[in-house]
């Protein structure tokens, strides 16, 4: 058997929601028992951009707000959309400077993740920035932030302690963690 082979079968997709983030849609599969079957898909309209701004002395930023989603506060990663077919990077330092007035001189891209891949399409970009300088925030009309100067490892340790669960800081804080030993 070849496990990349997809086992799936679409009969029918039907757009069953959109506004300009997200649009779901309906699918009539056969599955890969050979049974009919249905399926829902949420295709997101950007990408999903993080950004771990690093000063001299390992300190980052987070951006804390209220996500209606999960009904709570959440701290993580400056982060946005990023509409496809424009260059990310340019989507991150947009967003950065958005969320917390930071500009960086030098910027890495750390990774890719799919945060839920079971119901979403989404995909999450990730870059590292430094050489920072500091400027004024721009925030949209639908976010109240809050911005927290911490050290790296202090973000680790939130991560760690399950204060951070955002999937996407989670697994960018922790895949640099291990760059800086932290």
């Amino acid at each position: 058997m070849n496990e990349f082979k997809n086992p799936w079968t679409t009969k029918t997709i039907e757009s069953v929601y959109d506004n300009s983030w997200i649009e779901v849609e309906h699918h009539e599969v056969i599955t890969p028992a050979g049974t009919e079957g249905i399926y829902g898909k949420v295709k997101m309209k950007n990408l999903a951009i993080a950004v771990i701004p690093l000063d001299e002395e390992l300190n980052t930023w987070l951006v804390g707000q209220y996500r209606y989603t999960i009904g709570s506060y959440s701290w993580e990663l400056p982060m946005g959309g990023g509409p496809h077919g424009i260059d990310p990077l340019e989507s991150a330092k947009r967003e950065l400077k958005e969320e917390t007035g930071i500009l960086a001189k030098e910027w890495k891209f750390l990774m890719k993740i799919h945060t839920s891949n079971c119901i979403t399409d989404e995909t999450g970009l990730v870059y590292v920035a430094k050489e920072l300088t500091f400027g004024e925030t721009s925030f949209d009309d639908t976010e109240q932030i809050k911005i927290r100067k911490l050290p790296f490892k202090k973000v680790v340790e939130m991560v760690e302690n399950g204060e951070i669960t955002d999937s996407i800081t989670v697994g960018a804080v922790l895949l640099l963690s291990r760059e800086y030993d932290q």
